[in-house]
Order: structure tokens, then sequence, then C-alpha cells
């Protein structure tokens, strides 16, 4: 294989080719809100069952420890299939591996609603998590359905349908839970079968296999794929990896022990913290669904990002320097923005640098980086929010977003920004 990848410059031809390609934009616009309710009819499901999740391990003996050992078993397992389902996709279409990645997630939560034991709680969430590598699937299959200049806005509705099943999912996992200790898990693979039933009666298949152009090129392997960003940091699709997997793991840290700084600064106790989280859902929502388009033909992609990054840290900081919750909601309330600005941009500018052959490897290899993130940093951040004191956290996050400034230093080469009259993105 040839030491210079394709993409190591800014690739005209394969745009030019997609434009013409999605010509339709009610075609796309179709297959968006299909993926939009898939991707929220997913996240209800996974959410119906993740705050149960402590209190099923405490009743069969679990600490502390293996508590935090069974959340994060999920991104583990789902750092390790998210490479090979978007390979896999690939080669043979988004739609099958979408539909083995829901299948799997089913059969987790019938796991979850039967298990006596701790092995078997371990047992589903590791199936949960190797099903749930197929968010690289879902993110390759709008970047399949959408025009180079549309992704970043469709990624960004699709976060806000996903952070809109965040909200609702512990809601009604409560609602059904006074039917039993087995009515969550089960409603949930329910809800996961109908799910599989509505994306295979409207989901259509988004890539076009075997065109002359993709039987020339030779994929990666999901390994080779791996390791080609972190011996080539200076390539553009690692070093939009790196910010991808830098500030999602700050974001995920900070949220992860925001609780315990609450409790301690302002007081807050179990019965309140949920709004908190409500709170930021809302704002994800609104931001993603009705703000990301207006600020995104006003900057575009590389200059967005830049500015959702410093948003986002200024956030962090300013969680450390709240005394009042009017100061502290406007703090919070920065981090919704940020990574509403940053994300979205980050992930439609890797769909640009990559071919079309490697779209859902890479978009695989992307949630590769963020798994370990949302693994390492939250065990991280603990250790200094009890060794090197409450704010530390913040503070080391916000440094570490604010580096990643230098890595996406001269991204508009790859994602040039293009004036849009009102208009003409109505």
């Amino acid at each position: 294989m040839s030491e210079t990848p394709a993409n190591s410059k800014p690739p005209a031809s394969p745009e030019a080719s997609e434009t013409s390609e999605h010509a339709v934009p009610s075609a796309a616009t179709g297959k968006l809100v299909v993926l939009m309710v898939t991707a929220f009819m997913d996240m209800v499901g996974m959410l119906m069952i993740l705050p149960l999740m402590p209190f099923y391990a405490t009743k069969l003996g679990a600490g502390g420890l293996v508590v935090g050992l069974l959340v994060s078993s999920f991104s583990v397992a789902q750092l390790v299939s998210a490479p090979l389902w978007g390979r896999v996709s690939d080669r043979y279409g988004r739609r099958p591996a979408l539909m083995v990645g829901l299948f799997a997630s089913a059969i987790a939560y019938v796991v979850f609603a039967y298990a006596d034991q701790l092995w078997l709680l371990f047992l589903s969430r590791l199936i949960q998590g190797a099903g749930g590598g197929t968010v690289s699937v879902i993110q390759a299959y709008v970047a399949d359905a959408t025009k180079p200049d549309d992704r970043a806005k469709s990624l960004g509705w699709l976060s806000a349908a996903t952070n809109a099943g965040v909200a609702i999912g512990p809601v009604l996992g409560t609602w059904v839970l006074p039917l039993g200790e087995h009515a969550p898990g089960l409603f949930a693979a329910a809800l996961c079968v109908i799910n599989m039933g509505f994306a295979w009666r409207y989901l259509v298949e988004s890539r076009t296999l075997g065109s002359a152009a993709e039987k020339k090129a030779v994929p990666r392997t999901s390994r080779e794929a791996v390791l080609r960003v972190v011996t080539h940091p200076n390539e553009p699709s690692s070093r939009l990896i790196f910010i991808y997997g830098i500030s999602i793991g700050a974001f995920q840290g900070c949220t992860s022990i925001l609780a315990l700084f609450l409790a301690l600064r302002f007081g807050v106790t179990e019965k309140t913290i949920g709004y908190f989280f409500v709170y930021i859902g809302v704002l994800s929502v609104v931001t993603r669904g009705f703000l990301l388009e207006r600020v995104l033909n006003r900057f575009g992609e590389a200059r967005l990002s830049r500015y959702g990054l410093v948003l986002l840290a200024v956030g962090l900081v300013g969680v450390t320097l709240s005394q009042n919750l009017v100061a502290l909601a406007i703090a919070v309330g920065l981090w919704p923005l940020g990574t509403a600005f940053t994300f979205p941009s980050v992930t439609a500018m890797l769909t640009r640098v990559i071919g079309s052959h490697e779209r859902g490897l890479y978009m695989g290899v992307q949630q590769t980086f963020g798994g370990i993130s949302r693994v390492a940093f939250p065990t991280l951040f603990g250790f200094a929010y009890q060794y090197m004191g409450v704010q530390s956290p913040f503070l080391i996050s916000a440094a570490l977003v604010l580096g990643t400034l230098l890595l996406g230093r001269d991204l508009e080469k790859y994602a040039p920004r293009k004036i849009r009259s009102v208009a003409a993105s109505s």
C-alpha cells in the first residue's frame, strides 16, 4: 500500500462527484428524517436502562469500583467494535450493518432484563457496546445521503435527535419500572425491535457498491487506520480525530464529576441534579436543531469548530468561578453550545478529507478515539478531583480543549466556506 494517503491533500474530485450524486434534496431530507427517528428511538432504549444499571448492580453486591467498570465496559466494547462496523458498512452497505447492530442491542436489553448475576450485567453492557459501534455507521449514512456543504448541519440535526432521546429515555424507564424489574429491559428490547422494523421499511441503502473508482481503491484494515492516525498525526484526518477525541473526553470527563462539584459548592442533591442535565440536554437540542445551520452558513465548519472549542473551554473555567446559580447556568450553558459547534463540524470535515470507500471505517476510528477518551478521562478526572483539588478537572479540560486549536490551524483549505444567501439557505 502506498505511504501517501488519499487524504494528504484536499480532495477535489470526490466532492464534485458527490454534489451531483445528491442532486435531489428532498430524497436526502427523507433519509435524514428516517435516520433521526432511528437514532432517537435507539437512544431512548439505551437511556431507559442506563440510569437503572447502578441500582441493579448494587442489589447484586457490586461496590463503587464494579459499578464504574460496568459503566465503562460499554465504551470499551464500543471503541473496539466501531472501526469494524464502519469497515463492514463500507464493504456490504450501511443498512445491513445497522440492522445487525440494532439486533445486538435488543439481545443486550433482554439479557439486562433477566440478569441475576453481575457477570450477566457485564455481558449485557458488552453486547450493547458492540452494537453501539453502529454510531459510526449512522454518521457515514448521513455523509452518504447529504451534500458535503450540508453534512455538518445534518449531523447537528442527528445529534439533536439523540439528545432528545437522552432526555426522554430516563423518564420512560422510570414510568415502566412499577410494572416489574424486568419491564425496563423488555420494553427497551421491544422498542429496539420496532426500530428495526421501521428502519427496514423506510431506510434505503445509501452506499453505491462496486463503482469503478472504488474497485481501484484499497481500503485499509481497522488496525491500519487506527495506526495511521497515531503515526501520521499531521494529516488532516488524524488532526480532526484528535480534536474530536480530546474535546469529547474533556466534556464527558467533567460531566462525570459535575454532580460532585455541584453538591460540594451549591448543595445540589440526587433530587435536583437531574434538572442540570435536562438543562444541558434542552440547550443541546435547541442549538443543534435551530441555531447550527445559521452559524454554519455564516462562519463555515473550520472556523465554527474553533469558536466551539473556545466556548467549551470558557464554560469549563466559568464553572469553577461561579459563585451563584445564575453564573453557573451561564457557564454550564456554554458546554452544549461549544460541543454543538465543534462535534458536527469536525465530523463533517472528516468526511471531506477521506475517500467514500473508507468513510464508514474512519467514522468508526473517530468513535474509537472518542471511546478511549470516554473511558480514560472520567477516571483521570476522578483522581484529579480527589487529590489535586475540586477545580482541577475543569481547568485541565479547558487547557486541553484550547490546545486542540493548534490542530485545526489550517482546516479551511479542506472545508472552504461558501457564502449563502438567506433565500438559498432557507
